[in-house]
């Protein structure tokens, strides 16, 4: 088989279109039959060699006429253009090839985005819908959700106590929403907490378990990232006096020792050392020296974005021996883990939570305990002012003491749970 290839050009001033022809010379019924094809079109409006098929000649070149007329326009409207509109015109064109748009639309899109938004925010309305595009997740009912979350902590060897609070409270939230986990959102989410016909701190039990299933929908790709509907949710205050909230010494005792291994560091962290619990998720172990006897909590880590020293005083030592040589993060779970760790260490603990009350109490003891609020601020990445005005005078120093003596249990305690119970007593 033999193919021919004809080329005939359309003009329309001084705009040329070319039309490319294919022929092929094939068989049939044994004698010989012209077939012409137009293969493409060259239109240079939309870039070049846009590729424009047609079985019929006339058709083809009735098309190759429209678009010369429409060169022809642009021609002349470019021969009025200064210099400076041309090359805006060109640049304009050149940046819209590889999206196929004709000009005019995609200036009407940009118009009509910028009468949307308010403002030139195209983009940052584009990358915004880009990060939580519907069709990126993968759906999955609340039910659904909840099952698989309730699975893998049963796989993770969770006690019974937690695995049975998770079924309750997330079943009793899979049968108000009964659609899909990535539709619901934090309008959702407060107004389920705010129908709940409960004591402040079941509400706040139930917005840490519906944080844990969020943050686990989203580690799964159920909910976009970042859109945990939870995060901005109220957070409910079990006593709501405004007042700043404490753990007494024997509160702290039960509390490290109802801990798992994995949570203990937190704790004795954050009691005895003042990390704040975003601090303390991002430190890693290589920045506990317990030789050197400080810990150094990075610009990058901290809160105010200024680097600081705090040291490891002797009780805090006593806890964190057991996990020298340790590398990696000190917290190695989410958000959502660590959470659970703290819900079931104040279940067995007997112990209500208290909101911030690790750091609370670890300012306030120290300034106790050393008379020196310039010093505590300094270890708590904190100002005097703020220091010296809400920490001082909420304990005595014989709290103080009882405080930095809490130790685990072993033959060199310094003070063992009992004697923690007599110190507050």
């Amino acid at each position: 088989m033999k193919r021919h290839r004809k080329i005939e050009t359309v003009k329309v001033g001084n705009a040329l279109v070319k039309v490319y022809t294919r022929i092929k010379r094939v068989k049939s019924n044994g004698g010989k039959v012209f077939k012409y094809r137009v293969h493409e079109v060259e239109d240079w409006t939309a870039g070049p060699r846009r590729l424009r098929s047609f079985n019929d000649r006339d058709k083809a070149l009735k098309e190759a006429e429209r678009i010369a007329r429409q060169l022809s326009t642009g021609e002349a409207i470019a021969a009025g253009m200064r210099t400076g509109e041309a090359a805006s015109y060109g640049l304009a064109m050149e940046l819209l090839r590889p999206t196929g748009l004709a000009l005019e639309v995609a200036a009407a899109s940009v118009a009509k985005s910028f009468e949307i938004l308010g403002g030139d925010y195209l983009i940052d309305a584009a990358r915004f819908y880009a990060a939580r595009r519907p069709d990126l997740l993968t759906r999955r009912t609340v039910a659904e959700v909840v099952a698989e979350l309730i699975e893998t902590r049963r796989a993770r060897k969770k006690s019974v106590r937690y695995l049975n609070d998770l079924r309750s409270r997330l079943g009793r939230f899979a049968k108000a929403f009964v659609v899909d986990i990535g539709t619901i959102t934090t309008a959702d989410v407060q107004g389920f907490l705010d129908g709940l016909k409960l004591a402040p701190q079941s509400v706040a039990n139930f917005r840490t378990v519906l944080r844990t299933l969020f943050s686990f929908a989203e580690a799964r790709g159920y909910v976009f990232k970042g859109g945990n509907p939870v995060a901005d949710t109220e957070e409910i205050e079990a006593r709501g006096n405004g007042a700043i909230d404490i753990f007494t010494p024997a509160e702290m005792a039960a509390l490290l020792k109802a801990a798992p291994a994995a949570f203990v560091p937190v704790l004795a962290l954050g009691g005895l050392a003042g990390l704040r619990t975003a601090e303390i998720q991002r430190l890693e172990w290589s920045a506990v020296d317990l030789a050197g006897g400080f810990i150094t909590v990075a610009a990058d880590k901290a809160k105010t974005r200024q680097r600081r020293l705090v040291p490891i005083l002797p009780s805090l030592a006593q806890w964190l021996a057991p996990y020298a040589g340790q590398t990696g993060n000190v917290w190695q779970g989410t958000l959502g883990d660590l959470e659970e760790a703290r819900g079931e260490t104040v279940k067995a603990a007997g112990v209500p939570w208290k909101h911030n009350a690790l750091r609370h109490s670890f300012i306030s003891y120290r300034l106790a305990e050393i008379q020196n609020a310039a010093q505590v601020a300094l270890e708590a990445g904190n100002s005097p002012t703020l220091v010296f005005r809400h920490y001082r005078e909420l304990v005595k120093p014989e709290a103080a003491k009882a405080w930095f003596a809490i130790a685990p249990e072993a033959p060199a305690n310094v003070l063992s749970i009992n004697s923690a119970k007599q110190a507050s007593a």
